[in-house]
């Protein structure tokens, strides 16, 4: 069901980002933290295709969660699906040190947590690579 709506949703959050940053989303079954083969090998090809990762960027992972299960559940989940993210680049062999993390849960929803396809899209956790500023 993810992967249908991978590449909709990848347009629709480039919409989101502030100017000089280059955003990725990945996205999860409700409940699950699991990213899938797919997104895996998508968010590789995309950090090998920004030149200079490592010396001239930040990454921050963002993630989210839509409200089903509870404030103290999404919370949890929350972490789970970031500290999956961060697994992802740490064996990519990104420096722990570059990575910052923010994780919403179920606060500061994007989308409309009222509508499936609004849940569906919360359902996330947004790599955000940054300029560093010296």
């Amino acid at each position: 069901m993810v992967r249908l709506l991978v590449a909709l949703i990848f347009t629709v959050s480039a919409a989101f980002g502030q100017k000089d940053e280059i955003r990725k989303s990945i996205y999860f079954d409700g409940g699950s933290y699991f990213i899938d083969e797919f997104q895996a090998e998508d968010l590789s090809r995309w950090l090998d295709s920004i030149p200079n990762l490592l010396d001239k960027y930040e990454i921050q992972l963002i993630s989210h969660t839509d409200p089903v299960g509870g404030l103290r559940y999404n919370q949890w989940l929350s972490r789970m699906r970031s500290e999956a993210v961060f697994q992802l680049l740490l064996q990519r062999d990104i420096p722990e040190k570059k990575i910052h993390i923010k994780d919403w849960g179920l606060e500061n929803p994007v989308y409309d947590n009222s509508s499936w396809s609004g849940r569906i899209m919360n359902r996330r956790v947004d790599v955000i690579v940054r300029p560093v500023v010296f």
